[in-house]
């Protein structure tokens, strides 16, 4: 059987939350970044500008409200057993997220992902700074992470997925075999393979690939 990959989009796919969002209700923020995500992820905005800019409003939030908010998230309806069958067929799964890897990594370990990319949030004396530290993910990145893996992992690009639902995931859908928008953004939708209207992710069993 050949090996496959699975790239899931982590906000509003892989969970039913914007993590981002949840961190801000502890800012006194969420709105502002709410409105700033939506736009976003419809593409109104450029995704590495905006994130500067919400992540700035998280200024001197305490580290653990990191655990806090990592240990709400809610895994989206049918992401185990999706992930679960991934691997029963030879495939691996993987999530980038333009979020953030404090919170991705209790989630990965989770879910049994095998892969995981975000970003970091700058932690200075227990507190956030308001800054992302190291590389910024954003939609080029989390295109060159699936692309990496394909080559690392040796699998065929034909034979890779990649799932999403807002503007900052369609360069990485572009290079997948196969791209679905899961509830998505309608610039996404237009764009997509397949598109996926009901919040269950165990419905992408039906597009892995065969054998």
């Amino acid at each position: 059987m050949s090996k496959h990959l699975v790239v899931f989009d982590v906000d509003s796919t892989l969970i039913e939350e914007e993590a981002i969002e949840l961190l801000a209700e502890f800012s006194g923020t969420r709105e502002q970044v709410a409105e700033i995500t939506a736009r976003a992820m419809a593409g109104e905005i450029d995704f590495g500008t905006s994130l500067v800019e919400r992540v700035s409003l998280l200024e001197g939030l305490s580290e653990s409200v990191l655990a806090e908010v990592a240990a709400s998230l809610t895994p989206t309806k049918g992401a185990q057993e999706l992930i679960s069958l991934i691997h029963e067929t030879d495939g691996y799964a993987a999530a980038v997220s333009g979020g953030f890897i404090q919170l991705l990594g209790p989630l990965k370990k989770q879910l049994g992902l095998d892969f995981a990319k975000a970003n970091t949030l700058e932690v200075v004396d227990g507190k956030l700074t308001g800054k992302i530290t190291g590389e910024l993910v954003d939609s080029t990145v989390k295109a060159e992470t699936l692309l990496a893996l394909v080559h690392k992992l040796e699998i065929e690009n034909q034979r890779t997925i990649a799932i999403g639902d807002g503007a900052n995931d369609l360069t990485m859908m572009k290079v997948a075999g196969l791209s679905i928008a899961f509830c998505a953004k309608q610039i996404v939708r237009d764009q997509a393979d397949v598109v996926l209207d009901v919040r269950d992710l165990s419905l992408v069993a039906a597009f892995l690939p065969n054998g």
